[in-house]
């Protein structure tokens, strides 16, 4: 039998991944103040169940401020670190690495829950004044941001700094700074959003400062033990954006602070830019990273099936699958890919009954 590296064990810092399938961070806009409920305790749970090696919250906001929506979770106060507790304690339980997703959603905050329309919060529902590196709204129908000042942006880290040690005390294992897909961090890096004149802004050196020097203060406070993930957005694909080239800069620089894998994932910045969507569009662009800055990756992307799972890790292409959707249509796909591919892996107790012999 073929060796099936998918369901190798992965090792970074003190922390051992059972497989190399982990789930996605994905909103569920189903919050309430920042804090998790039920929903997320059933909804994260059942991919731990479902055999993941790493669970990944939502994107979750360091302040009120970089919710995306008002229906999003939050890790800023002691109330939502209690609330996040009771979902990193059940999915150890059932053998899935606890991980949450840090994020500043900048210029793109202050946005309506999906499914109740588009665009800015509206008047009546409760909207905040966003803010961004430079006052360039996502479009037009999304909030102007106010540009932050160089205390802002202090301000700003200090907030992610604070909402490392709630992660600590909520009990995760792993932090993934965000730092793609159009946010705050993401719009720094990149030209398209970023037209500052003082030093963080020009340069690629300049637009790298304030995402450096937050995963810095956050690898700081984040004990030694654990690792640090973080998503980037390798490009922007628009022509004079951020691009690959500058994502394997970045993606040194980060591993030189202590980060441990790089989450490639791409676009998200630009309203308008053409992504050429296939099976697996992404996966080049963890392959490149892992080869040229010597940092271990995630790729991402439309991996729907065991097979091309396992390839991507077989090859070398990544270190781990980062899957979103099909993780949404089957919590238990990880048990399923298994099977597929021949490997006998552990089934939850209560479920053994009904694993197939």
């Amino acid at each position: 039998m073929a060796p099936v590296p998918l369901f190798d064990p992965l090792t970074l810092r003190g922390i051992t991944f059972r497989n190399r399938i982990f789930v996605s961070p994905m909103c569920e806009y189903s919050a309430e103040a920042g804090l998790p409920n039920d929903w997320h305790v059933v909804h994260l749970g059942s991919r731990a169940v479902g055999g993941a090696g790493l669970v990944l919250t939502e994107a979750t906001a360091v302040c009120p401020e970089g919710r995306i929506s008002p229906a999003d979770t939050g890790l800023w106060n002691d109330a939502q670190a209690g609330a996040f507790r009771r979902i990193t304690r059940f999915n150890r339980s059932q053998g899935a690495v606890p991980g949450v997703q840090l994020a500043h959603a900048g210029r793109k905050a202050s946005t309506k829950v999906p499914w109740l329309g588009r665009g800015a919060v509206g008047a009546d529902e409760g909207p905040w004044q966003t803010v961004a590196p430079s006052a360039i709204a996502f479009a037009d129908d999304y909030p102007m941001p106010r540009a932050l000042t160089l205390s802002g942006i202090d301000d700003v880290i200090g907030q992610w700094v604070a909402a490392a040690g709630l992660a600590l005390e909520a009990e995760f294992d792993v932090i993934e700074l965000h730092m793609a897909h159009g946010y705050l961090a993401h719009e720094f890096l990149s030209p398209l959003s970023n037209h500052r004149t003082d030093e963080y802004g020009g340069s690629l050196e300049n637009r790298m400062r304030f995402p450096l020097r937050m995963a810095a203060a956050v690898r700081a406070v984040w004990p030694e033990r654990l690792p640090l993930f973080v998503r980037i957005s390798a490009t922007d694909w628009i022509e004079g954006g951020w691009d690959i080239e500058q994502s394997v800069r970045l993606s040194e620089a980060l591993r030189d602070i202590g980060v441990d894998l790089i989450d490639c994932s791409s676009g998200g910045n630009v309203a308008k830019a053409k992504i050429p969507v296939g099976p697996g569009y992404q996966v080049p662009f963890a392959e490149r990273i892992r080869g040229e800055a010597r940092i271990a990756t995630g790729a991402v992307g439309l991996i729907t099936e065991p097979v091309q799972a396992n390839d991507i890790v077989a090859s070398g292409q990544a270190d781990a699958v980062i899957m979103a959707r099909e993780l949404l249509r089957d919590p238990y796909w990880p048990l399923h890919a298994a099977r597929t591919l021949g490997v006998d892996v552990a089934w939850p107790n209560p479920y053994l009954r009904a694993k197939p012999r």
